[in-house]
Order: structure tokens, then sequence, then C-alpha cells
């Protein structure tokens, strides 16, 4: 019988706040037999409680996750960094090895709440965002190019 290696991704995004931790979460919780997933961030800002209430609401707890910098992960060998936002893909660092640099963007769902009247209505494009980047994971690891 042969034993697959898993995969190892690095999820990036600019504060590793929100989008990458949401990525991060997914490919745990759903392709973490395949998949070893990791965020972090240009300029990591902490952990958005949004991000957390709704990947909470689908059944994925990353409230023990934490924001961190793309330089705790520079000694570590990845087979995918994925950038899933426009700043930090403009901004990627280079990583040492055969890792391939991936991007596939969404949008920044603080952004779009900044000028939501309720919590509700905030919490509705963290959602949406949040299925997206689900739908995303669920195609991994056939949608990624060849090594």
């Amino acid at each position: 019988m042969i034993i697959k290696n898993k995969l190892r991704i690095l999820f990036i995004c600019t504060g590793n706040s929100c989008r990458s931790q949401m990525a991060e979460g997914w490919a745990n919780a759903l392709k973490g037999g395949e998949i070893e997933a990791h965020s972090a961030g240009i300029k990591p800002k902490g952990l958005d409680k949004y991000a957390v209430k709704a990947m909470g609401e689908a059944g994925v707890d990353i409230s023990r996750n934490y924001s961190k910098a793309v330089s705790k992960f520079q000694d570590i060998t990845f087979d995918y960094v994925i950038t899933v936002c426009g700043h930090a893909h403009e901004n990627c660092p280079v990583f040492p090895g055969k890792a391939k640099i991936v991007h596939f963007g969404f949008e920044d769902p603080p952004f779009l709440a900044i000028n939501s009247k309720t919590d509700e209505e905030k919490m509705n494009h963290y959602r949406r965002v949040r299925d997206e980047i689900k739908a995303f994971i669920e195609t991994l690891p056939d949608s990624l190019p060849a090594q």
C-alpha cells in the first residue's frame, strides 16, 4: 500500500485576520486527510471576530487560531503558497524549495462590511465570502496547477 504524503499549503492574506484564516480552517476541516494547511499574513493584525463567528456558524472552530507573520514560515517547505488577496499576491515573499505560488483572490469582508448598519448586515458579507472560500477549498487539490 502506498501512503500518500499530505500537500503542505500556506494561505496568505494581508493581515491573516479573515480570508487566510477561513481558508486554513476549511482546508483542515474538509481536506485534513490530504492537506496540511497553515495561514499567515504580510502584516498580521489579529484574528477577526466576525470571521470566527462566520466559521463557527458553519461548524468550523477557528477561535484558537492567531495571526502569524509570513516570516514565521520562511524555513518551512511548502508545496503551494496560495494568496487569497491582491495585496498579498503582489507582496508575496519568495519561499525556499519547490513551493508553487498560486493566487485565488476573494473579496475582503471587513471592507465590504464597513458601511453595514447592523451586525447581521455585516455578517452577510462574511458568510458570502466564507462560502466562496469553502467552495474553492472543496476543489483542492485537483484545481491546483501541477508541481
